[in-house]
């Protein structure tokens, strides 16, 4: 099984290699900088050399680099598509020095564009970036709040068909069932991997954000849970750790620290699920 989760890279990027093993992951996500500020990341080639070669060592990969939460591809403002350019051509080259496979990204919020329009710029924007080879970027379904894009699968799949890019997808499911897709029950899983496959394709899909609810399906309200604690429980958890085409995927964990609970709680509790499907 490919389960880690988003750690820290404090003290060098090539920490975040032990700290996955703390938790007992085998994959695993980070930043490579600060999310909240427009800030590049600041990598030197011994630590790259030595994140490369502890994860070739002791990790079954693969690592997903998370973009900065500023970043906004389906925006319609010149100066901030710069940017967001900017910040995510930083992330692809870093990605290429570290040996990262995927650069996970979300599409934005179209803030007055119209999901068309905010479509549109969202495939600009991918497309005026140069990916290096042996790194992809994934699109990260959405809760749906506001204008932001990606709640919905057609969103996803607008994307990769505008885009010149080879994307894949990465589906969150806290996001997706926050966003209204019934993950919750073993025939409502079944029945959102089937739509998505019809709308998207289970081909493009590359990893999964495990983490469960704290909000109910629909609401749009994106705040993480324990796996199996939340509004998703233990059936729809179970359900997607094991499905035949989604098992064999990575998935990555987010959820919170608190309860007295934490990643390696979660960690082994997303084994224990699946094992016992």
């Amino acid at each position: 099984m490919k389960i880690g989760a988003h750690v820290s890279i404090a003290g060098g990027v090539d920490n975040a290699v032990d700290r996955q093993l703390d938790v007992g992951g085998n994959c695993g996500q980070i930043f490579t900088t600060s999310p909240q500020v427009w800030q590049e990341p600041s990598i030197d080639e011994e630590e790259a050399a030595s994140f490369r070669e502890q994860t070739a060592e002791k990790l079954e990969g693969p690592w997903l680099i998370h973009s900065s939460y500023l970043v906004n591809l389906a925006t319609p403002k010149d100066d901030l598509r710069e940017k967001s350019i900017a910040s995510m051509q930083a992330e692809l080259d870093a990605a290429e020095r570290l040996g990262v496979q995927y650069v996970n990204v979300h599409l934005g919020a179209h803030t007055g564009a119209g999901v068309e329009g905010g479509l549109d710029n969202a495939a600009e924007t991918l497309d005026a970036l140069d990916v290096p080879d042996g790194v992809q970027i994934l699109v990260e379904s959405d809760a749906g709040s506001g204008t932001k894009l990606g709640g919905e699968f057609e969103h996803l799949a607008g994307v990769l068909d505008r885009s010149e890019q080879d994307l894949g997808v990465c589906l969150d499911t806290a996001h997706s069932f926050s966003a209204g897709y019934d993950l919750s029950t073993e025939d409502g899983v079944e029945e959102a991997v089937a739509e998505f496959d019809d709308v998207v394709g289970l081909e493009h899909l590359k990893a999964l954000h495990l983490n469960d609810s704290k909000h109910g399906r629909g609401t749009n309200k994106d705040e993480h849970a324990h796996v199996g604690e939340g509004e998703i429980g233990v059936e729809g958890m179970t359900a997607v750790l094991s499905h035949p085409e989604l098992r064999d995927l990575p998935f990555v964990l987010e959820t919170p620290t608190e309860n007295g609970k934490s990643f390696e709680w979660n960690v082994d509790r997303a084994r224990e699920l699946q094992q016992d499907a």
